[in-house]
């Protein structure tokens, strides 16, 4: 078992601690050719070349591969079984002002603070007592301040826009209920009315990935890791 960072944003922070999000799909870098043949995702050894020019198997590795042997990926956030430490924007570690103990390990999530919790940019004091105000980049956290562990239990590869209407709504896209059950709209919705819809799931996704990856990326269709997890 091995475990691996993976950077969530906010909304889908909150989605993974209420338990509607249990999927995530992320862009294979090295995407297929437009022919490729039927593709699998298992163990396999990727074919290497000696420093003779000669052609053998190599370590074995696990990932996704094309039946003709053409194209292969090792998957980069692991195997069933594996661990993902969700990094998210935070601060930390804190304390409030007079409880400092000395013998305390403050490198724990309890003291810590997450933006997706939806408080106030935390203010806070330096061993120079400087008061500083501001988050840290998701990218930053380190493990210790890690308060979401997942645990892969499938791993598959897709076209984007193959997506389900029930794996979008294991993506974590949000539902909102006015007179029905509607979704929401990510590249509409703003501060002042966080509640624009969209009709179905796939289509709350739809706009949900084209906020993330730029306009134009759910229309290029690309290629997707599809990974399945629960939180532990």
């Amino acid at each position: 078992m091995k475990e691996r960072p993976i950077l969530f944003s906010g909304p889908m922070v909150r989605a993974l601690l209420d338990g509607s999000k249990t999927q995530t799909r992320r862009i294979v870098k090295n995407q297929p050719p437009a022919d490729v043949s039927p593709i699998r995702v298992a163990h396999y050894h990727p074919t290497v070349i000696t420093r003779t020019g000669d052609e053998e198997p190599g370590a074995e590795i696990f990932g996704a591969y094309s039946d003709d042997g053409e194209w292969g990926s090792k998957c980069p956030y692991g195997e069933p079984g594996d661990r993902l430490w969700v990094r998210e924007t935070w601060q930390g570690p804190m304390w409030e002002e007079g409880t400092w103990d000395p013998d305390t390990d403050y490198h724990k999530p309890e003291f810590c603070e997450y933006r997706a919790d939806g408080g106030p940019i935390p203010e806070y004091v330096d061993f120079e007592d400087n008061l500083h105000q501001g988050w840290k980049p998701s990218i930053h956290m380190p493990r210790w301040a890690s308060r979401i562990t997942l645990e892969i239990t499938g791993v598959r590869v897709e076209r984007l826009q193959s997506i389900s209407e029930a794996d979008a709504a294991a993506e974590g896209v949000e539902s909102l209920r006015n007179e029905g059950e509607y979704w929401k709209d990510y590249l509409r919705s703003t501060e002042r009315c966080d509640e624009l819809i969209c009709i179905n799931a796939r289509d709350s996704f739809r706009t949900l990935w084209d906020r993330i990856n730029g306009d134009g990326a759910w229309a290029a269709n690309p290629w997707v890791w599809v990974v399945e997890f629960k939180r532990i």
